[in-house]
């Protein structure tokens, strides 16, 4: 079947399966460390992944907060290049302020790296021609946090990306209708606590990993600022890969942009 994209598409498409499908942030933070996860694991405390799971659950309700109320407003300059490194460093000054403190700071200070993270995503998909003032492209800004963190549930033939997309759809679709007649007077509505409890789940696999990253006793606040601009990075990049696809889906179509996808 010949692909209705350009060479220059192609060649994007190609860019932002690179970007969502690999590598993983456990195998970069390994690489950066020099010391594999599993000995950050090894030192977590016994119930930490209930710890991880309601930090996820928090940061993700408080994201979705940023999402509806002020997203738009904040981002009304016009479209142009993602300012990414200006939220890397945002990101890795909360990061050092947790790193300092460990584990017992991850419940503050993850809600402040997530929004400072949902900011940046949302930066990218203004560049990448999404109209922010939308509620489905803030909820797409928001599901950007569920990539990059596979389940067991998930489809083993699919692709990771297109995995997490398909697990979202539903309640992306409900929590959308239900903003779009509502909006945010009712933060505990049914609908709204799927989504965030569904993107919590695969965000508090990444954040997991984050966690065992800073249970490894290398340089304390400092150690955190790396992580914390590492993980602000992982999902920057699955913030590009995602709006690429994205906009080559309005011009071409979602079905002719998944089959090229997975053979590019």
């Amino acid at each position: 079947m010949t692909s209705s994209l350009s060479k220059t598409e192609l060649a994007e498409l190609k860019r932002a399966k690179a970007l969502l499908e690999n590598p993983s942030l456990a195998a970069r933070l390994s690489a950066t460390l020099g010391s594999p996860l599993e000995r950050g694991m090894s030192m977590l405390p016994a119930r930490f992944q209930s710890t991880v799971q309601k930090a996820s659950e928090a940061a993700m309700m408080k994201a979705l907060d940023v999402a509806v109320k002020s997203i738009g407003v904040e981002n009304r300059r016009k479209a142009g290049v993602s300012q990414d490194r200006v939220h890397k460093l945002a990101a890795a000054t909360s990061g050092a302020v947790g790193g300092a403190f460990g584990l017992l700071a991850l419940s503050v200070e993850l809600p402040i790296s997530t929004t400072i993270m949902l900011r940046s995503v949302a930066d990218i998909a203004k560049s990448e021609g999404e109209n922010i003032q939308h509620i489905e492209t803030r909820l797409a800004c928001l599901t950007v946090f569920a990539m990059g963190g596979r389940t067991a549930s998930d489809d083993a033939a699919e692709s990771g990306y297109f995995a997490a997309r398909l697990a979202m759809s539903g309640a992306v679709s409900e929590a959308t209708k239900f903003l779009a007649e509502k909006g945010m007077s009712k933060a505990g509505a049914p609908a709204l606590v799927r989504l965030t409890s569904l993107i919590a789940s695969r965000f508090g696999i990444v954040v997991s990993e984050k966690a065992a990253a800073q249970a490894i006793p290398i340089l304390g606040a400092a150690s955190g600022a790396l992580i914390n601009t590492l993980f602000i990075e992982h999902f920057q990049n699955m913030a590009r890969g995602h709006f690429i696809v994205r906009r080559l889906e309005k011009i071409h179509g979602e079905e002719p942009v998944r089959i090229a996808y997975l053979s590019a």
